[in-house]
C-alpha cells in the first residue's frame, strides 16, 4: 500500500507531503495504481518547482519508495493549486481503487 501524508499548519497552510510503499496493485512494471501514484507525485514537485519558482526539500529513496517534500517558507497560490490538484487526483484514485491501495491523510505541524 502506498501511505501519502499531507502536513499543513495550523492555519491550514500546506508544509509539505511524505509518500511511501508501492501500492501493489499488480506486478511490478504492471501496476498502474503505482504509476499513476508515481506520476501525481512527481509531476506535483516538478510543477511547484518550474511552474511556480517554489523552494522545497526534497528526499528520494527509490528502494523503499520513498519521496518526502517539504516547503521551505509558506507557498505562494500557485503551490496552493498544485497541491489541491495534486490531492483531487489522489482523491480520485483511491476512489477507483479502493483504500486498499491508498492510504491518504493530512498531519498537523
Amino acid at each position: 500500500m502506498t501511505h501519502i501524508l499531507i502536513f499543513k499548519s495550523k492555519e491550514g497552510e500546506y508544509r509539505g507531503f511524505n509518500c511511501i510503499g508501492h501500492a501493489e496493485y499488480a506486478d511490478i512494471g504492471e501496476d498502474i495504481v503505482c504509476a499513476a501514484i508515481s506520476v501525481l507525485v512527481i509531476n506535483t514537485i516538478n510543477s511547484m518547482e518550474e511552474l511556480a519558482g517554489e523552494e522545497m526539500s526534497v528526499v528520494v529513496n527509490e528502494d523503499a519508495g520513498l519521496i518526502d517534500c517539504r516547503f521551505k517558507s509558506s507557498i505562494n497560490e500557485k503551490t496552493v493549486l498544485f497541491m489541491d490538484s495534486f490531492i483531487l487526483g489522489l482523491k480520485g484514485i483511491k476512489k477507483q481503487y479502493g483504500k486498499k491501495y491508498l492510504d491518504l491523510a493530512f498531519e498537523e505541524v
